[in-house]
């Protein structure tokens, strides 16, 4: 029998972790060796005893982890991860925006021998903003990633043994996951599936936390600023020369205009003062993640793990490669 492993990053869902997970269970326990991972990103709700209700009850099919503060839901993955056992692992949100009926397909998608399935929904179910925000956010990682045109990134998604294994060596403590994946393969599936409305409650992400999203991608996973940078200091020192040459050519012939102080002045520094500041501002960028990870800054913390399964050691958790 097949092993498969579900991660749910959990935050605020005390109204409807405890039906999914009882869905998810329902459709899979006779089928696979199913574990169903719950990482709690510290939420303020009851979703803390709602999932230790859930391991209590289902002891050999949910681990669940609470993790210290709130680290984001990329980081709030990687933690799970790090916890599963499965051949197969599905990603899903835990708001039944992603219908635990659709989790067979792809599965069943998955098997066939990618490494990852994503998930391509005919119609999406979020807001203008959200919407708006997963457009900007696929076109970018085209340019960032070079990510297909016709693949969306979307959260609801499966992968082999192989691919987690590899995508946990990434310690970054800004992991974008959908960068990490397009980093180790191209070995990509996709089926379609249908996306529902949430149950309850309203979508986390914030035009903030989008943003920051943005420049994990573009700083972490991308030299694109650097390459900028090179190219805008270039087009700079060339219009820098021209201004010299410029006031040098005024200055040796007496029929034109003499240049005056101000002039002189404002074409030398102008445009390298601006090239400066960007410089700074971009180099400092990298310098301060950088000093992050040298500061082993982390990833995540788990607080607190409950589950009845022995911890396997990194040669036992190796032997599930696909």
């Amino acid at each position: 029998m097949k092993s498969l492993s579900i991660v749910i990053p959990v935050y605020n869902a005390e109204k409807s972790i405890a039906d999914l997970c009882r869905k998810l269970i329902s459709l899979f326990v006779t089928d696979f060796k199913l574990e169903i991972v719950l990482v709690n990103d510290c939420s303020s709700d009851r979703t803390d005893e709602i999932c230790k209700q859930l391991q209590a009850e289902h002891s050999e099919t949910v681990l669940y982890a609470r993790l210290s503060r709130n680290f984001g839901e990329h980081n709030a993955v990687m933690a799970g991860l790090n916890q599963t056992h499965g051949d197969y692992v599905v990603i899903m949100d835990d708001d039944f925006q992603n219908p635990p009926e659709e989790v067979p397909r792809l599965v069943a998608e998955v098997m066939k021998g990618f490494d990852v399935v994503y998930s391509q929904y005919p119609q999406k179910k979020d807001s203008l903003f959200r919407n708006l925000g997963s457009y900007l956010n696929g076109s970018m990682a085209r340019v960032v990633l070079n990510k297909p045109a016709n693949l969306y990134l979307s959260s609801f998604k499966a992968m082999n043994r192989f691919l987690v294994n590899e995508v946990i060596v990434y310690k970054t403590p800004n992991p974008y996951l959908d960068a990490i994946i397009l980093r180790i393969t191209n070995n990509i599936g996709t089926v379609v599936a249908r996306h529902d409305r949430r149950r309850d409650g309203r979508s986390g992400y914030t035009l903030k936390k989008l943003a920051a999203l943005w420049g994990d991608m573009i700083v972490s996973y991308s030299l694109i600023p650097l390459r900028l940078l090179a190219l805008t200091g270039f087009v700079l020192t060339l219009l820098g020369m021209y201004s010299v040459a410029d006031l040098f050519v005024r200055d040796m012939l007496p029929q034109m205009t003499e240049a005056s102080e101000i002039e002189e002045l404002t074409s030398v520094t102008l445009f390298f003062r601006g090239f400066q500041l960007l410089a700074t501002g971009i180099l400092g960028e990298y310098v301060g993640r950088i000093y992050l990870k040298l500061n082993q800054e982390p990833q995540y913390i788990v607080r607190e793990l409950v589950s009845a399964r022995p911890e396997p050691d990194a040669s036992e958790r190796g032997r599930h490669g696909a």
